[in-house]
């Protein structure tokens, strides 16, 4: 029996209708312009920017805002395992 690898489950394209695509790209783009976000996307910028000042490497690394460190892509979605409640900040 062959093992399935993490690279074979990848999230295909939402398949959406040209309206309800527009819609979700509206909403979308109004979330990523609420002023948390711009706030969490600055902070992110300007740590990024002084570890790889400072010769650290983070390359394929996020900075996670709860934990308030650089870990994997990886580690960084969906709350840590522990869902998307446990960290709703919204």
């Amino acid at each position: 029996m062959r093992l399935l690898s993490r690279n074979y489950m990848t999230m295909g394209k939402q398949k959406l209708s040209r309206a309800a695509a527009a819609r979700k790209k509206a909403r979308d783009l109004a979330y990523a312009k609420t002023k948390r976000r711009t706030d969490m996307r600055a902070e992110n910028q300007r740590l990024r920017r002084a570890a790889k000042k400072a010769g650290k490497k983070i390359d394929g690394k996020d900075y996670d805002h709860n934990s308030r460190r650089f870990v994997s892509v990886r580690t960084n979605r969906g709350g840590h395992g522990k869902g998307t409640k446990k960290y709703n900040t919204k």
